[in-house]
């Protein structure tokens, strides 16, 4: 399995996708899907943050047969979790300071998750175990 964005692993996410910019999700494709998939959870965060791991995005029970996010989107029958901004939606790059890294973590699941929306990435992680096909991720980063 793969995740493919506007940019490549390691190289700078254009500031149009945080909130210097746009503050809008870039575009995602998932390549080669591992048979039996049927969901997927995509979690983006920040392993560099002076509080520890930030969380920026939580999108999951994203339907299997979902190849592209698009920009500024979230699939229709996906749910939100909620990042560490106490917010349902996309909170792109914003280090205090320095170069932070930004995982994009994409999960692919035998199931849905059972989980109202607004769930947290401990939920969700917990919710997983027993249901991983697949995991793979892509590292961009940004700097002021």
């Amino acid at each position: 399995m793969i995740i493919r964005s506007v940019f490549n692993s390691h190289e700078k996410i254009p500031v149009k996708y945080t909130p210097d910019g746009k503050d809008v999700n870039p575009a995602i494709d998932i390549l080669d899907v591992p048979e039996n998939t049927k969901s997927f959870v995509l979690i983006i965060d920040d392993p560099d943050a002076p509080a520890g791991d930030w969380v920026h995005w939580i999108v999951y029970n994203i339907p299997s047969n979902i190849r592209r996010i698009e920009e500024n989107s979230v699939p229709a029958q996906a749910r939100l979790g909620m990042n560490d901004a106490k917010m349902l939606k996309y909170h792109g790059p914003s280090p205090p300071y320095g170069v932070h890294r930004y995982f994009f973590k994409l999960y692919a699941l035998d199931n849905f998750l059972e989980l109202a929306e607004g769930a947290k990435k401990q939920d969700i992680l917990k919710a997983i175990t027993g249901h991983l096909i697949a995991k793979t991720e892509l590292i961009g980063v940004y700097g002021r």
